[in-house]
């Protein structure tokens, strides 16, 4: 079986992310044959083009890291109907200079937590339109919009509710299941 380097990005900075609870609990679920990498955002400066023909080492380390990605997986909250401006900024310098985007081609799923109720949806599209125009590889089903709450989640990211594990569990098949789709038709470089 490959084994798959799945880069992630969790898109609040809050140190209590719910998100960032997710994303353990992604990574807990994941079937055999991915690896997970938090690919950090915190330390970018503003996204300017006057850095496209010098990038900073913070632009820099972001591009390589999904360089050595098979794949990434967004998991991001819902900031007034839309997403973090940290994770929009992050997508601009990964996606610059012009003709060195880093998702062109890139398997990616998108997925959010929230205590609401329509757990990230509206966020989801819009990150979404905007990797449509990166031209990712996106994972179009399942959809997963989860309602966070401290009954189903611990800390570590341990799911305590059957039915919301097997869902993430399948989520995560899923994506594996897409991320070897896409890398068999168009294999990183």
């Amino acid at each position: 079986m490959t084994t798959y380097q799945v880069g992630y990005f969790v898109g609040s900075l809050s140190s209590t992310s719910i998100n960032r609870t997710l994303s353990k609990a992604l990574i807990r679920l994941a079937p055999e044959g991915l690896e997970f990498t938090e690919i950090p955002i915190r330390d970018l400066p503003l996204y300017s083009p006057d850095y496209d023909d010098a990038y900073p080492p913070e632009a820099i380390a972001l591009k390589e890291a999904i360089g050595r990605s098979d794949a990434v997986l967004f998991v991001t909250p819902e900031y007034n109907r839309s997403i973090p401006g940290a994770l929009k900024n992050a997508i601009d310098w990964a996606s610059r200079p012009w003709g060195q985007n880093s998702f062109d081609h890139i398997p990616a799923a998108v997925i959010g937590a929230s205590i609401g109720m329509i757990g990230t949806a509206v966020a989801q599209q819009s990150l979404r339109a905007v990797l449509s125009f990166v031209n990712a590889r996106q994972m179009t089903a399942p959809e997963a919009y989860i309602h966070f709450t401290p009954e189903v989640f611990a800390d570590d990211g341990e799911v305590l509710v059957e039915s919301t594990a097997q869902f993430l569990t399948n989520f995560m098949e899923e994506f594996r299941t897409h991320v070897e789709r896409v890398l068999t038709v168009i294999p990183r470089p």
